[in-house]
């Protein structure tokens, strides 16, 4: 493609993903923003189909023919790509026909969707939870009080009944409210202050994998790429520990109901910078996440998916991840997760404070 330097420079240094495409859809030219997207460099994008490395996205490559052969600008919002190596990302597109050399050609301009517009989802979502998770804690205590005088009832009839044929009625009465019990406790999550330690993140997963690894009901392989430059972490071991059980067992629950997937979990550690977490920026974090390669989480419950009693799993109590992000809201954190089929990422991300040699 005959470009001016200048033109090329002013291409470059958009943030909007620039790429020319001649009549088959082969890539001409791609700015510096499109080879970050592509994660391709310009000599690999070059001569290349613009889908060949899109595994699915919700185009209409029949407008781009379109727009080829009659001119129409083709535009469309929030579109979600699925590239051919797992990640996936949403953008806008425009598709505009022009001209070159006497030959016709498409310039189309990907936008990925704002940060900020994430920031406020996040925000919506995280604000619904809390709402959710008050209205669980207000229900369970209603529920729990008269469990207990339920129980002690029971207790008092079965002192008082002649048999203990009739004493089993009375038994099961006290089973069932032990079991109710349970689950309102459940449900109300965690309630032990937390035991805050500097500690090393990566012993902690180690202790999860290895856990998961000796479970005999699966052969699925887990597999880790830790970055072993992440400095200790304020937070409390056991938590931790759980949260991330939590998740990692949820994927095994989902692999193991689809006999028909080679089960995979990757445990991968980064460093991230300047992430907002409900509103508050912090410079350093350490990002964890749980990649499975099962058939994703289904589309109704992405929305939902960490309220309580909520699950797709055939036997899930849908608490887990619930209390995965009651667990790491403790820690300051918070958990994103992107789902499609074939691939669903948890993300934990934790606050890494500066360790105080004082202390």
């Amino acid at each position: 493609m005959s470009e001016s330097v200048t033109t090329e420079n002013l291409l470059d240094n958009l943030s909007t993903a620039v790429l020319v495409l001649d009549n088959q859809l082969i890539v001409q030219y791609a700015n510096h923003a499109a080879q970050d997207v592509f994660e391709r460099s310009l000599n690999l994008l070059i001569g290349c189909s613009f889908n060949q490395f899109i595994a699915s996205s919700s185009l209409d490559f029949e407008r781009f023919q379109n727009s080829m052969e009659f001119g129409d600008v083709y535009s469309d919002s929030e579109v979600t790509f699925k590239f051919t190596d797992g990640r996936h990302t949403q953008a806008d597109v425009s598709v505009t026909n022009i001209w070159e050399n006497q030959d016709k050609r498409l310039l189309v301009e990907i936008r990925l969707v704002e940060q900020q517009k994430k920031i406020s989802q996040e925000n919506r979502q995280w604000a619904q939870q809390q709402a959710a998770r008050e209205l669980v804690r207000g229900l369970a205590h209603e529920i729990k009080n008269p469990l207990g005088g339920i129980r002690g009832a029971a207790q008092l009839l079965a002192k008082q009944l002649p048999s203990d044929e009739l004493k089993e009625f009375t038994q099961v009465i006290i089973e069932q409210s032990d079991r109710l019990t349970n689950l309102v406790d459940r449900l109300l999550g965690p309630n032990l202050r937390p035991n805050f330690d500097w500690q090393n993140v990566h012993q902690v997963l180690e202790k999860v994998s290895t856990l998961v690894q000796l479970d005999p009901s699966h052969n699925i392989v887990i597999t880790r790429d830790y970055d072993p430059s992440i400095p200790d972490v304020y937070l409390d071991q056991y938590m931790m520990q759980q949260a991330t059980l939590n998740i990692v067992r949820n994927s095994v629950q989902v692999l193991s109901e689809h006999q028909e997937i080679v089960g995979e979990i990757k445990i991968v550690t980064r460093i991230e910078r300047q992430v907002i977490i409900h509103g508050a920026c912090f410079p350093l974090c350490v990002k964890i996440q749980i990649i499975d390669n099962g058939p994703g989480i289904p589309t109704e419950l992405k929305n939902t998916l960490f309220y309580p009693m909520v699950t797709s799993k055939k036997e899930g109590s849908g608490l887990g991840l619930s209390i995965s992000q009651t667990l790491i809201g403790h820690h300051r954190g918070k958990i994103e997760v992107d789902s499609w089929p074939g691939r669903t990422v948890f993300t934990l991300y934790i606050p890494i404070d500066k360790k105080d040699p004082q202390t």
